[in-house]
């Protein structure tokens, strides 16, 4: 058993940045439930100080058009610390010309999205999440929990994917970040304001779906593998911001999604298969619509080797980077 444990752990290691960024493209407002779990926890020492919030960020922009169509893709991120002045020079003017903001999901489909993964999260078939695991993996996950705040017996007749996202998101909350300060929410304030319409390329129950269809030995690995390295998403959400704010997408994208390359099933469910979707919604929009469209999505979608940039441009379209 101590060598099974020993390589799982090795296999999924790598997944860990894949799954702290990945559970916020796939849930860009935490669940209700989620939130209120942390209102009254203490904030880490690790949050982000003054001086970072603060400081200006330059994200990648980049723009795809024909004759009568302007597209702008902007890669995010969904949890940002307070204060990073990213919604300025070329994005605001970006954004300030379209006539619509598409996102992953559009706007007030999360409003019930505690209900739906309380109805899609319960097991059916029967067994506990303390079934799924030996005792040294249930206590792993048991502390796990308890270090942010939620309780492990609200979740035993849950699927193991539910406590895996809570995992990722919740120690990331814990230390300052905030889906109030994403550049969804502030996109959809901004767009609300103006008056703008808003779109989604998914539905909550899509995304939900992605997990929720994942084989259970892979959800018991992958929640496994999040509860231990719940208390290592702080290291790393750092080095992801500054490499967002410095518009560098291919580090960004390196780090969110290392370690799929080795599981090509969970990578095709939330990458390549998704990014396909888009880029054959951008192509018909391009090919069908008028006017200037602002698309906001997971900033892991828009760098890389099966990106939507990448797709848009093997389907001969040419995609430039906004320089500002």
């Amino acid at each position: 058993m101590e060598r099974e444990t020993r390589v799982r752990h090795i296999i999924f290691l790598p997944l860990r940045a894949a799954l702290a960024a990945l559970a916020l493209c796939l849930l860009p407002l935490s669940p209700a439930k989620a939130q209120q779990a942390t209102s009254t926890a203490p904030a880490a020492s690790t949050a982000p100080s003054t001086n970072d919030q603060a400081r200006d960020a330059d994200p990648a922009l980049w723009v795809v058009r024909d004759d009568d169509s302007i597209i702008y893709l902007f890669g995010t991120v969904h949890m940002l610390p307070a204060g990073l002045s990213w919604f300025d020079e070329a994005i605001a003017d970006a954004f300030n010309n379209a006539d619509t903001l598409v996102l992953e999901l559009p706007a007030g489909a999360n409003d019930d999205a505690a209900s739906r993964m309380n109805a899609q999260s319960t097991a059916t078939d029967g067994r506990t999440m303390q079934s799924r695991m030996d005792g040294a993996q249930y206590a792993t996950y048991r502390r796990a929990m308890e270090s942010v705040h939620m309780p492990v017996a609200a979740f035993e007749n849950r699927e193991p994917w539910l406590p895996a996202i809570l995992l990722n998101i919740l120690p990331l909350v814990q230390q300052g970040y905030d889906p109030a300060q994403g550049a969804e929410a502030v996109l959809t304030h901004a767009a609300q304001a103006a008056h703008k319409p808003i779109l989604g390329l998914e539905t909550a129950d899509e995304q939900l779906a992605l997990f929720d269809e994942m084989p259970m030995d892979e959800q018991v690995a992958v929640l496994l593998s999040s509860a231990e390295q719940a208390t290592g998403n702080g290291p790393q959400m750092p080095q992801m911001l500054a490499d967002w704010s410095a518009g560098n997408p291919d580090a960004l994208a390196a780090a969110m999604n290392q370690g799929l390359e080795d599981h090509p099933a969970l990578r095709a469910r939330l990458l390549t298969n998704r990014n396909t979707r888009w880029t054959d919604w951008i192509k018909t929009r391009l090919d069908n619509g008028s006017g200037a469209t602002f698309i906001a999505v997971g900033a892991g979608h828009l760098a890389g080797e099966d990106s939507v940039i990448a797709m848009l441009r093997a389907r001969g379209l040419s995609v430039e980077r906004i320089a500002y």
